[in-house]
């Protein structure tokens, strides 16, 4: 039978709450095939915690009281970071997307809130397939050109595209954003919140929009899961998520400059030697 690898645990956790259990977490270890750097291994261990109840502000002071507990363990309320010094002390800094992009990158806000210009910006930072993108997908690629790197002290970004977000309830009054947050500390993302999309209806157009995206060449878009669609039609309470990415933290808290320095048996670059090594294993088999 085949087998996958998962992604993230969001979908069964979710279903638990949807049968009855008000509060759940899980510390996992997760598989994505996006490359290996000083921060990204494929296999990684993350938290991810569900509350009925809860929406994106509780979420907020459960994440700040995370990391700031943390850091107090670990020591003190200021941890060393390279050559820089993080302070943990709450309540973080909030700051949505699109203001981080003006910013950062010396963009007119007013830009921001015209499709045709954020495509003309995506244009002049050479993004990759404009073409291919809606406004809300380019303004995650500008955000991530002009602003994550300069995000050393904890910040929270909110208000993300629904394109970005497609398991999350829109924002009151403004369906083209969602209610989310991502955590960004020391130039790099720690965290990833929603307040969770409940309606099932909502729910099954958002993934229909994801699989045009797909045919339209958005490798990244999500799948029809019909199962969890299903789910949601017996009754899922209002509740909030969080995932938190647990070697990023402890890379934070050790001052360590790479995640391999902070997982057991990372996943290496294999040496020149052992791929000539591997071209003579084939060779002898034939």
């Amino acid at each position: 039978m085949p087998l996958y690898l998962r992604i993230a645990p969001e979908l069964y956790l979710k279903r638990l709450i949807v049968g009855g259990f008000e509060r759940v977490f899980e510390i996992n270890r997760s598989f994505r095939n996006e490359g290996v750097s000083v921060r990204h291994n494929p296999e990684f261990t993350m938290m991810e915690s569900y509350a009925a109840g809860d929406d994106l502000r509780d979420v907020m002071v459960l994440t700040e009281n995370l990391f700031q507990q943390t850091a107090l363990a670990c020591g003190a309320v200021e941890r060393p970071w390279g050559d820089m010094v993080i302070n943990y002390q709450t309540p973080f800094r909030r700051l949505t997307l699109k203001d981080a992009i003006a910013e950062y990158g010396g963009i007119q806000r007013a830009r921001l809130e015209d499709p045709a210009e954020i495509v003309a910006l995506a244009r002049e930072a050479h993004v990759e397939d404009v073409d291919k993108k809606a406004p809300g997908l380019l303004l995650g690629d500008l955000f991530e050109l002009h602003a994550e790197a300069h995000l050393v002290q904890p910040t929270f970004i909110i208000d993300y595209p629904v394109e970005l977000s497609p398991l999350t309830k829109e924002l009151p009054g403004d369906p083209a954003f969602v209610d989310r947050f991502e955590l960004f500390i020391g130039g790099m993302e720690l965290a990833n919140a929603y307040s969770e999309l409940n309606d099932p209806v909502v729910q099954l157009e958002r993934f229909q929009a994801q699989l045009e995206q797909r045919a339209a060449g958005n490798d990244e878009a999500m799948l029809l899961d019909q199962d969890f669609v299903s789910a949601l039609e017996h009754g899922f309470p209002p509740t909030g998520g969080l995932g938190v990415g647990l070697d990023r933290m402890v890379m934070l808290m050790t001052d360590s400059a790479s995640i391999r320095d902070v997982i057991l048996f990372p996943l290496m670059r294999p040496t020149v030697r052992g791929a000539e090594d591997a071209d003579e294993d084939e060779d002898e088999l034939g």
